[in-house]
């Protein structure tokens, strides 16, 4: 999930490279919600074994109430912080 800042607008998806991903959204890349809301920072992820699990997990998680996606990240994230460097390559 990517955010604008804390407690504010969240966007959820999938994919298949990560890193890549949330380089494009930061980067503006991208054209669609995460650019024209600015949700640049990586909130919360989860690592799933193949594409078709994660984006069942995506479709899932997008039927859920807006206080169960922020407890999901606040499980991981509590202060909200740019998880970005967790999952970058060096």
């Amino acid at each position: 999930m990517m955010a604008n800042r804390r407690n504010d607008t969240i966007y959820l998806g999938s994919t298949i490279n990560l890193p890549k991903r949330v380089w494009e959204h930061r980067n503006g890349v991208v054209d669609g919600f995460t650019k024209t809301y600015g949700c640049h920072v990586l909130v919360w992820y989860e690592v799933l074994g193949s594409w078709e699990a994660a984006r069942q997990r995506e479709l899932q998680m997008k039927q859920w109430k807006r206080a169960w996606k922020l407890r999901e990240i606040e499980g991981l994230n509590p202060e909200w912080g740019d998880l970005y460097d967790r999952i970058a390559l060096p």
